[in-house]
This record gives structure tokens, sequence and C-alpha cells, in this order.
């Protein structure tokens, strides 16, 4: 094995633990802004609405449409890796299960809270999950699909796709409001203020360069 491969087989059981951790926090954090009632994040906004319309719990809508997103990944050609079938799993699963837990709360103080921690804990969710580097979400896959096929960058394909979604969920019934801008503006701080502490090394370091250029460790001429 090179020593790539013996890296990332040695730190496996940790990032597999890291990435379940991740994923169980990111629906959690996600069942407390549908709780909190003051907006949830764009495809939340997309997922409410549909299950307005659709007999389904909102964890089984997240399920189900991360598997319908997937299948647009076949035109785009991006394979999903054990953290995009994962995430297109166990979201779902730990939000249906906080929210069974959770109950409705009228108190616009602790509605609040929740938005907070769930914004928050979203953020720190979602940098332990990319920091596993198992793969990527069906949602963040379509987003980097689209990027490559069309030459767009990330931000414009990203601002583009979570516009959509917000404008066709809040026509459907979704919920817009003070979470969705909450959530537009801190998710991707709060993220890269995680995401370095949190990202697993998958890369041997590199070896610093010796004298005339040579690598270290190595014999000069």
């Amino acid at each position: 094995m090179t020593p790539r491969q013996q890296l990332r087989a040695g730190r496996l059981p940790r990032r597999v633990g890291q990435l379940l951790v991740g994923l169980v926090l990111f629906g959690a954090t996600m069942a407390l802004l549908v709780r909190a009632v003051l907006g949830l994040e764009p495809w939340g906004v997309l997922t409410y609405g549909l299950t307005l319309h659709i007999p389904m719990s909102y964890g089984q809508m997240v399920v189900a449409s991360s598997f319908v997103i997937l299948l647009l990944w076949v035109p785009l050609r991006q394979w999903p890796g054990l953290g995009t079938v994962l995430n297109a799993v166990v979201v779902g699963l730990a939000t249906d299960a906080t929210l069974a837990l959770v109950p409705p709360v009228d108190s616009l103080g602790w509605r609040v809270g929740l938005l907070v921690v769930g914004v928050v804990g979203n953020g720190i969710a979602g940098a332990l999950y990319i920091g596993a580097q198992l793969g990527p979400g069906p949602r963040d896959g379509l987003m980097t699909g689209l990027a490559h096929r069309t030459g767009r960058s990330i931000r414009l394909v990203r601002t583009s796709l979570e516009v959509t979604v917000v404008v066709v969920g809040w026509t459907i019934g979704g919920v817009v409001g003070l979470g969705t801008l909450a959530y537009a503006l801190l998710i991707g701080p709060v993220v890269q203020a995680f995401l370095p502490v949190l990202t697993v090394p998958v890369d041997p370091p590199a070896r610093p360069a010796g004298p005339a250029g040579a690598v270290s460790g190595c014999p000069t001429p």
C-alpha cells in the first residue's frame, strides 16, 4: 500500500464515526429549525412545502427527495461516495426522531433560541461530515456537478439552486422568514470556521525540501 492508502485506511474508522455524528447532528438541527417556525433553510423550504401536498413526514420527504436528486447526478456523471448514501438516509431519520422528541414551541424567545442553535449546530454538523471526506451530500453533489458541467462558479450555481428551491417551496407553502435569511448569511462562515479543525487529513504531509531542492531524507548527488 502507498503511504496515502495506509493513511486513508488507518483513519477510516474515525472518518466514518465523524461522518455519522455529523449527519445525525445535521438532521437534529434541521428539526430545530422546523420547530422554531421562523423560516427554514433553502432546501427545507421546498421540503416542508412538499409535505403539505404529499403524505410524508418531514424526514421521510428529506430521504425521498435526496434519492430523487441523486438521479439528477446521472447525466452529470457524478458518483456517490459512502457519505453520499448515508447522507441521503441518516439525515432524514435523525430529523424525524428529533421532531418526535422536541414538541412545538410557542414562546418567541425559545423559538429564537432554537433558531440560533439550529443554524450554528447545522454549520458544525456540515463541517463534521464534509471534513470526513467520504463523499458530498446529494444536494452538494448536484451543485458541484452542475458547476463542473456548465463551467459556472460554485457561488453562482449554489445561489441559483437555492433561490430556485426557495421560490418553488414558498409557492407551495414552505416557510420563509427570518430563519431563512439568518441561515443564508451565517451557515457559510460557521462551516468555514470549523472545517479546518474538523477535516480529517487523508494525504501524508509533504516532506520539506532539503539542500538544492532535494527532498528531505533522499540522498543528494
